[in-house]
């Protein structure tokens, strides 16, 4: 949890603002949506509050906050483009959306997210937009891996790591992407998309964290993988692609079958997924859950498979 004088000052600010935005029909009462290590959110009527992870610079996190700003018909936009300074975390102040209803699995937005991708890739980026951040994420969690197993050794290390080891440079984050002029958002899940106006306006994209330039199939991995290992139903899988490609997406062919393009950001994000996962379950001293250990298995056949074969390491 974030210490003390962060969140209760955060959930003020996020007051302060909610009342100078609609002081008559503000209903009080503050929520705390998130908060981790990475990011603390909290919500006051209309208006949400977010201390960004420790590390976020200015020079980072300003180009986003503007690019979101411009691009309001895809992105959820901020209600000020330059962050505060509290308690050494910078601060960005929004606009509440209604989120994806994770009870309703049936109603999730699937050609909505896809259309939002699509668009989004094909918007000419700002020139300092800095590089979206997917690989730096897997490499993070991979990094976390380490550390929560260093004292604490689990079976699970070993198919992740060598999972890991197959990809090429550039989805660990150890050189630079290849493409280096598409505008990503860089950790596309249902998870990021709010309506705003809440509850029934249109669709929109949140958290700019992690936008920047680079591949845009790293957009599509996290559903990409999650049908490659199971997890995804077939069907919706097809609803999101399908809609991807009528809104001409960049990031496949537009016919015939994707995954020469989709393949190795479908491992990295299978990769990371796992570790987290482990991670996660180490800290918390558990087994693996039923899906948790889907995803390492998919990391045990993906370490053995050739790479002409690596498409199918979920199946």
């Amino acid at each position: 949890m974030t210490a003390h004088p962060l969140l209760t000052e955060l959930t003020l600010r996020a007051t302060t603002e909610a009342h100078s935005r609609s002081p008559a029909a503000c209903p009080c009462g503050a929520k705390t949506l998130a908060d981790r290590p990475d990011a603390t959110v909290v919500r006051h009527a209309d208006t949400v509050a977010k201390a960004h992870a420790p590390d976020t610079t200015p020079a980072e996190l300003i180009p986003r906050l503007r690019t979101a700003a411009q691009l309001p018909g895809i992105l959820l936009g901020p209600l000020q483009e330059t962050p505060v300074d509290l308690h050494g975390r910078l601060v960005t102040f929004w606009p509440y959306g209604e989120p994806v209803d994770p009870e309703d699995p049936d109603a999730a937005p699937w050609e909505s997210a896809a259309t939002l991708l699509a668009r989004l890739h094909r918007t000419p980026a700002p020139q300092d937009l800095p590089p979206m951040r997917g690989p730096v994420k897997a490499a993070l969690a991979v990094a976390r891996l380490l550390k929560s197993t260093r004292h604490t050794p689990h079976p699970a290390v070993a198919p992740v790591l060598r999972a890991w080891s197959t990809l090429p440079p550039w989805a660990r984050a150890e050189t630079p992407m290849r493409d280096t002029t598409t505008l990503c958002h860089g950790d596309l899940h249902l998870g990021q998309l709010v309506r705003h106006p809440a509850p029934e306006g249109p669709w929109r994209l949140i958290d700019v964290d992690d936008l920047g330039v680079g591949e845009p199939a790293w957009d599509l991995a996290r559903p990409a993988a999650w049908y490659a290992c199971g997890l995804l139903d077939p069907e919706d899988w097809t609803r999101f692609l399908g809609a991807y490609r009528a809104a001409g997406g960049p990031a496949v062919p537009a016919d015939g079958d994707p995954w020469p393009a989709l393949d190795v950001p479908a491992r990295a994000l299978t990769v990371q997924t796992a570790a987290r996962a482990v991670a996660k379950a180490v800290d918390a001293g558990r087994a693996l859950d039923e899906v948790e250990q889907s995803v390492v298995d998919a990391c045990d056949r993906m370490g053995f498979a050739p790479p002409e074969l690596a498409d199918d390491f979920g199946k």
